[in-house]
């Protein structure tokens, strides 16, 4: 039995406390913990000694200053101090109680903020002092181990088996210790600035929960991961479910949540593919299987590599058409048993669950784009057509309205210079990522081929010139949806060719 040590213990998850103290016990380790600990390892027949036991101080305001003595603080340090500080303190007559191990984890503040607690009471469950102690030994790391994680447990106890915990280890759990309180007080500064509705912080301080490791990144030499915020309990393609398939990509996530942003445009039975990140085909219909018939019909690949999202329950009809597609992802609200049958056998197909697929952007989340020693931050853009109005003498129909409407949403979502040909609740032709807007135009106009006559045409900019005017004309085009209006010659000649244009002064860039 080595000499003995002594351990600090105060843990709000208990998951595997009571075994792993035990083991302590038996390293040769005297445990001290706060109260509710100290009942729960006591209760387990472990002779653990109570803090206010161990420095006669009680544990006011219900145990939330109960870390802050100076005889526990000064303890966890106690290896760092000076000979001379030493003599000062043993000369004042301070007690000083030596801990070698220090074993923290903190109140979940996330789960008040995911229940909606009201803010006084949130606040005051904030830790404050596991936070201090934990930093404090993470920062003695040579002679004071930190252990913050119930998953870091087994490899503690190697160590000790060992009889030596080398430093390269006491680096990690110092690294593990920094990062878990930095990540805490984050998700605190994240909450406040919600609350307070500060769309821009000075200093913006954000944390994110990795959720699973990827295959592989953009490419094979890569590696990836998925991280999920923490204030966005709904709607993110990284809390989906994976039922069935292969083991998910960087490019898998990055393409079903393209397609997901999309298809949180529409609230009717809708199915839209994604591909590379860029829509490629939209559909909706009465009910799903008519939606998906018409995306399908729409790509032209027919759905070969596709990325799917549907915004209802996938049943047995829709999962025997998706068979034998070469579909890569689907993303739905669901999957009925019977569309499980046909499916979980498919391992081509990566099938994610996701019932909050309808839910709509929250004001708590930004967009953000890394660039290299920097970050990009917006606003989501939740906005459509406001304000739109007809510029021309002929009035778009009911029926040219809805299409104008539903190609509108497609070309919000595609990368810019963007122009999407379609008909109601039917993509016909998608061009997107054109160094310009004729050659965008052209190949839209190249993937709808005859089915452009008597469509319609949505640009997430300006689109209408003479040039383009004239190939709307010759390819039968109707009606056309544009930011800002055009010039005058090209608008009279509009009205000469009976084409309907709808113009909005929202603009949709996307790169």
């Amino acid at each position: 039995m080595k000499a003995k040590k002594r351990a600090y213990v105060s843990v709000y998850n208990k998951e595997r406390i009571v075994d792993f103290c035990q083991y302590l016990v038996e390293y040769g380790y005297e445990i001290v913990a706060t109260e509710g600990t100290c009942k729960v390892l006591r209760e387990a027949g472990i002779a653990a000694l109570s803090a206010h036991d161990l420095t006669g101080y009680p544990e006011p305001l219900g145990g939330k200053v109960r870390a802050m003595h100076p005889a526990i603080y000064t303890g966890i340090i106690a290896n760092e101090l000076s000979d001379e500080q030493l003599r000062e303190l043993n000369a004042s007559g301070a007690q000083i109680f030596p801990i070698e191990l220090v074993v923290i984890n903190l109140y979940p503040f996330r789960e008040d903020m995911e229940e909606g607690v009201p803010f006084e009471e949130a606040a005051s469950h904030i830790d404050v002092g596991g936070s201090a102690l934990l930093n404090a030994a993470a920062r003695n790391f040579m002679h004071t181990v930190a252990v913050c994680d119930p998953d870091d447990y087994d490899r503690v106890l190697c160590d000790l088996a060992a009889g030596v915990i080398a430093e390269d280890e006491r680096k990690y759990l110092m690294y593990k210790a920094f990062a878990y309180t930095a990540s805490y007080d984050a998700l605190v500064a994240q909450y406040l600035s919600y609350s307070l509705k500060i769309a821009f912080p000075k200093t913006l301080t954000v944390t994110y929960e990795k959720t699973q490791d990827m295959l592989y990144g953009e490419n094979p030499h890569q590696r990836a991961a998925v991280y999920r915020e923490p204030l966005l309990k709904e709607g993110s393609i990284a809390r989906a479910k994976q039922l069935a398939g292969a083991d998910l990509t960087y490019s898998n996530i990055h393409d079903a949540n393209a397609a997901l942003e999309l298809i949180k445009e529409f609230d009717e039975p809708t199915v839209v593919v994604c591909k590379h990140c860029m829509p490629c085909a939209a559909g909706t219909g009465s009910d799903l299987y008519e939606a998906f018939e018409r995306a399908k019909r729409a790509d032209p690949g027919r759905l070969r590599g596709g990325i799917l999202a549907i915004n209802g329950i996938v049943d047995a009809r829709v999962a025997a058409a998706l068979r034998d597609t070469g579909a890569e992802v689907v993303v739905a609200v669901g999957f009925t048993p019977e569309a499980m049958t046909e499916l979980r056998f498919q391992k081509a197909i990566i099938l994610l669950e996701m019932p909050d697929i309808r839910s709509k952007v929250q004001f708590s989340t930004f967009d953000m784009k890394k660039i290299y020693g920097g970050l990009l931050v917006q606003t989501y853009d939740t906005a459509l057509a406001d304000g739109a109005a007809c510029v021309t003498a002929r009035k778009p129909s009911d029926t040219e309205l809805l299409a104008l409407e539903f190609n509108y949403k497609v070309v919000k979502h595609a990368h810019s210079s963007a122009v999407v040909i379609g008909n109601t609740g039917e993509t016909l032709g998608i061009g997107a990522g054109q160094s310009n807007r004729l050659l965008a135009l052209r190949f839209a106009f190249e993937l709808a081929g005859e089915r452009a006559a008597e469509a319609v045409i949505a640009s997430d900019s300006g689109l209408l010139t003479i040039e383009t005017l004239e190939e709307c004309k010759e390819n039968g085009i109707t009606a056309v949806i544009q930011t800002g209006v055009p010039e005058k010659k090209v608008l009279r000649l509009c009205d000469k060719y009976g084409i309907a244009v709808v113009c909005t002064e929202l603009r949709h860039f996307k790169a």
